[in-house]
């Protein structure tokens, strides 16, 4: 790795502009590497994870939910924000099971991605699951949205065609083809082992 010293910036001081129910805004004074003094508002947040679930006749989990800033109905992975104090894990299998009913006996930890680097400091972990069971989902109050599955072929049509234009669901798409065709290998363990991040995965 090269010396990133002449490029990096250090905090001064940090002002709180909005800490509303999902959205916390902050506006950080910072010192650049001319010396010069400048400011920088972005969001705080506390991680997410994405889940690509695959089903044994080689479909994977999605789902089609409204996402309003967007006003448009988004075909997505799973995926959803970590409580305070959860493990990556313990949030990708919650996070299934509420919104899809699916449970998985087998977990690999995939990657990760920075969707938002120059606003938010959100992180979402990347996770494979198989052995899939369905059950009931648990969605939150006001959460609709519509669990269906689609080969990876079809997935990776709509990418390219536009109708997937999640930033998650094009890396998930992108990391799922890699996985298939054997260049990017995973290590899947039993979910039963204790669903700490500390355990698996980072």
């Amino acid at each position: 790795m090269k010396d990133d010293q002449h490029l990096r910036e250090t905090p001064l001081s940090r002002t709180e502009l909005l800490k509303g129910h999902f959205l916390h805004v902050v506006r950080d004074t910072v010192r650049m590497p001319d010396g010069r003094d400048a400011t920088r508002e972005f969001v705080l947040h506390p991680g997410a994870v994405m889940v690509i679930g695959l089903l044994d006749d080689g479909r994977v989990v999605m789902e089609r939910q409204f996402r309003h800033p967007m006003q448009a109905v988004m075909i997505e992975f799973p995926a959803g924000k970590l409580d305070a104090g959860e493990g990556s894990l313990a949030c990708a299998q919650r996070e299934l099971l509420e919104e899809t009913g699916y449970s998985a006996s087998e977990w690999a930890f995939a990657g990760r991605l920075a969707p938002t680097i120059a606003y938010s400091d959100e992180i979402i972990d990347i996770w494979f699951a198989r052995g899939l069971t369905l059950g009931d989902r648990r969605l939150d109050e006001g959460e609709f949205l519509d669990v269906f599955s689609a080969t990876p072929a079809e997935l990776q049509a709509w990418c390219f065609s536009g109708d997937v234009i999640d930033c998650k669901t094009l890396i998930g798409s992108m990391w799922l083809q890699n996985v298939l065709c054997g260049e990017w290998p995973l290590a899947w363990r039993s979910g039963d082992v204790a669903a700490d991040a500390g355990q698996f995965g980072p």
